[in-house]
């Protein structure tokens, strides 16, 4: 799950680090309003999405007059921001926020994220922070300088002051730097967040150190711990196929392809993917039925899939565990009837009363082609779309 920048503000406000002053907005005479409740000269207009290069895509302007606040927040507000993050369709900005300037003498990059290959955190910095972090990762990686925190032990002043020091942080200020960083751990930690990044993270004139801004992705499978998270949801940043498959605990994830994908298991459903794209083809969906389907399940993904108007062929694939074979039968059977699929349909299951499941099938009257291995599966769903 996703955040704006200013609640993950809010977030880092919680946690004792040093933000500025921000109002989020939904209308421009809100912005001009929240301008003038911040006083002083100059104002800052962000488009509040969720991807990262918005300053880039034109979504982040600095005011410099009430006339330029009510100018920009016309100009965002509304517009189909294109970013590297949204891909060429865009993201429509809904929210803005309105934050005092900053007196910014130098921006560096932190974060916090889980390294899977240590089994710790890795604590990120840079001394090259701000709208180009990722071609410094990608031009001059030796920029980027990383801890592996071990969980157990938490992040250590010791480890801190590494940080700060490889990335230039001058003496006057590196107390206030190692207190920020230990606090990005600690809110990381505390959330369960999956990533905790502060880009720019910056040294202000008179030494001071701010977070001017903010990006979280939080471990949905936690968010059952934090209400309060859950509250920050936007649902219109979010696929409306994949808030509806949400409901019924179908995890589902919208794709470019024609072939729509249903299976049990997310390493299964990848490597069906993969196969369909062996065979000259592209998935519509990633969409992993657990282990638990119902019939009701296995019908609202039938129905999520076939609201895509690029699907062409659907593609079952099921191994039967703890998941029996007959079951999915039945669901797929029930769901062909009630969608009155139209699309060819090709079921592949093994396993767990794979013959009676695949007896329902044959005796459905129903124009199922059946496979027996995935490389069949694939090669008859490809050539019945062609």
């Amino acid at each position: 799950m996703k955040i704006h920048e200013y609640q993950g503000k809010e977030i880092l406000k919680k946690f004792g680090v040093t933000v500025p002053r921000g109002i989020p907005c939904f209308s421009v005479d809100e912005a001009v309003k929240a301008a003038e409740a911040l006083g002083g000269k100059v104002w800052v207009v962000k488009a509040q999405i969720h991807a990262g290069g918005r300053g880039k895509g034109g979504g982040v302007k600095v005011a410099k007059s009430m006339d330029e606040v009510r100018a920009y927040a016309g100009q965002i507000l509304g517009m189909q921001l294109v970013t590297h993050q949204t891909g060429p369709a865009g993201q429509k900005v809904r929210r803005l926020l309105v934050e005092e300037g900053a007196d910014i003498k130098k921006e560096y990059y932190v974060a916090a994220l889980t390294d899977r290959a240590s089994q710790k955190v890795a604590m990120m910095a840079s001394s090259e922070g701000g709208m180009d972090i990722e071609e410094v990762a990608h031009k001059t990686p030796e920029k980027i300088i990383k801890v592996f925190v071990d969980p157990a032990t938490g992040l250590t002043d010791a480890q801190a002051r590494q940080l700060a020091d490889g990335i230039g942080v001058p003496a006057a200020s590196q107390a206030q730097a190692i207190d920020t960083l230990k606090k990005l751990y600690t809110c990381y930690m505390e959330t369960d967040a999956s990533l905790a990044e502060i880009n720019p993270m910056i040294l202000e004139g008179n030494g001071g150190i701010r977070a001017l801004d903010a990006k979280f992705n939080f471990d949905s499978n936690a968010l059952y711990r934090h209400p309060e998270i859950v509250a920050y949801r936007d649902l219109d940043e979010e696929d409306a196929d994949e808030i509806e498959a949400s409901k019924f605990d179908l995890a589902y994830i919208s794709l470019d392809g024609n072939i729509g994908c249903l299976v049990n298991g997310a390493g299964l459903a990848m490597a069906t993917m993969d196969t369909i794209k062996l065979f000259g083809a592209e998935p519509a969906n990633f969409l992993d039925v657990g282990g638990g389907a119902t019939t009701e399940k296995v019908t609202e993904a039938f129905k999520i899939m076939l609201k895509n108007p690029k699907v062409k062929g659907i593609l079952v694939n099921i191994f039967g565990g703890i998941m029996k074979c007959d079951t999915i039968a039945e669901g797929v059977v029930a769901a062909a009837k009630e969608t009155h699929l139209s699309v060819p349909l090709v079921v592949r299951m093994k396993g767990t009363n794979e013959d009676l499941g695949k007896k329902i099938l044959k005796e459905s009257g129903l124009p199922i082609i059946s496979a027996d291995s995935m490389a069949e599966a694939a090669t008859k769903i490809v050539a019945a779309v062609k």
